[in-house]
């Protein structure tokens, strides 16, 4: 699975998709190993962990499920089901193809995941399935759905970042910054990872990018049916955001600098720590592209911000008055 072979075709019909259960996973995946890749994200653990916790130290059975399903290399298949095509699979729907997988399913996957013998509770169960569904359920409802429209842009606006690096760069651009360890290597050849395994040929499948905001990623691909030799007609790369894009917008402005700008245009301006396009602002900020238009205009004016063309997109960013300014509010003494 380290690279994978694929054509022309391939990569014309790729696409990105947004998926609440990739996100739902994946937060599941960071309360397992609660290492914060920003500020944001730590502040998101702290408010959950504790209820986490609770409810795995009530549920011992569950407790060992995660711990085996999230192995120190890989994880259990059935917790990750390839997205259809261009839209997300509906929570509810992909939820049901998680409870709905037969036990001895779920133990041959696990069997993979966690290096060691499988404990004796879950040898035991028969419903483990059901468990991961329900504690995903949790995870959703709980410390997902609350933020779910702020994370939704934020995915928004790392497709459109990615878009303007495939259109600037080409797929070589586009592939080496969603994974540290994913690389185009030429002649049809996209490393997946740095794992040492057999080269898979996906050619005439169509290929997902799944953009997530907590610091995980995996790739999937639907399981063939016993005896059958069909290959997957589709794989999914699951990838983090951009670490600047998943933590923005989570502070906000200071006290002196929205009296002297407005919080709205405030924001804009904090979050040009990176160049970002008005349709990426509009992402992130939730508010109305006419509005980041103007926000941009008065900033623009006041020499706080300035623009340039890379390709067909406009990227704004902050200029050295602007830095001065949001420097002069986080620091006191500046």
């Amino acid at each position: 699975m380290g690279i994978w072979q694929v054509d022309a075709d391939t990569l014309a019909g790729s696409r990105f998709v947004v998926s609440s259960l990739a996100e739902t996973t994946a937060s599941l995946k960071k309360l397992a190993d609660p290492r914060a890749a920003h500020p944001g994200e730590r502040r998101w653990l702290d408010a959950h962990l504790p209820a986490y916790r609770a409810r795995l130290a009530a549920d011992p059975v569950t407790a060992a499920l995660v711990r085996a399903a999230f192995g120190a290399t890989w994880t259990a298949d059935f917790l990750t089901p390839t997205p259809y095509g261009l839209c997300d699979l509906d929570l509810d729907e992909g939820l049901a193809r998680i409870a709905g997988t037969p036990p001895d399913a779920v133990r041959a996957d696990l069997a993979v995941s966690w290096p060691g013998p499988l404990p004796a509770s879950l040898v035991r169960a028969e419903d483990l399935a059901e468990r991961a569904a329900r504690l995903l359920d949790w995870v959703w409802r709980a410390t997902v759905l609350p933020e779910w429209p702020r994370r939704r842009r934020v995915v928004e606006a790392d497709v459109v970042a990615r878009t303007r690096e495939l259109s600037v760069g080409g797929w070589a651009a586009a592939f080496g910054a969603m994974r540290p360890t994913m690389r185009w290597l030429g002649e049809g050849r996209l490393r997946i990872n740095a794992h040492d395994y057999p080269p898979r040929d996906i050619s005439g499948a169509r290929l997902l990018f799944v953009p997530v905001t907590p610091h995980q990623g995996w790739v999937s691909w639907p399981e063939p049916p016993p005896g059958s030799t069909v290959p997957p007609d589709r794989y999914a790369v699951v990838y983090p955001c951009a670490g600047a894009l998943a933590d923005a917008g989570r502070t906000a402005p200071p006290d002196g600098l929205a009296a002297l700008l407005g919080t709205a245009r405030a924001r804009v301006l904090m979050l040009l720590d990176q160049p970002l396009t008005t349709t990426q602002l509009t992402a992130l900020t939730g508010q109305g592209l006419g509005s980041v238009g103007r926000h941009l205009k008065v900033l623009a004016d006041a020499r706080l911000v300035g623009r340039r063309r890379a390709g067909r997109s406009v990227l704004y960013f902050r200029t050295p008055a602007g830095d001065t300014l949001l420097s002069a509010q986080r620091d006191p003494d500046v």
